[in-house]
C-alpha cells in the first residue's frame, strides 16, 4: 500500500500534476490541485502509478508518495 499526501496549503495551482496525472488530480474551485478521493490531502492506493511523476513535476515539491 502507498500513501500521497499533498501539502495543498504550498499548491500554487500550477496544473503540472494534473497534466502528468489526471486520473488522480483535478483543479479545485480555489485554483489549486486537488487529490481525488484523499481523505485530508492524503490518498492509499495500491498503484501509485504517475504520482511518482506527479511529485517529481511539482514545482515547489509538496507531493509525496511513501511506499
Amino acid at each position: 500500500m502507498a500513501k500521497i499526501i499533498q501539502q495543498k496549503d504550498k499548491c500554487i495551482g500550477c496544473g503540472t500534476c494534473v497534466a502528468v496525472c489526471p486520473d488522480f488530480w483535478e483543479m479545485g474551485q480555489d485554483g489549486k490541485a486537488t487529490l481525488k478521493g484523499s481523505k485530508e490531502n492524503v490518498l492509499e492506493v495500491q498503484d501509485p502509478g504517475c504520482n511518482k511523476e506527479a511529485a517529481s513535476s511539482c514545482p515547489v515539491q509538496i507531493i509525496t508518495v511513501e511506499e
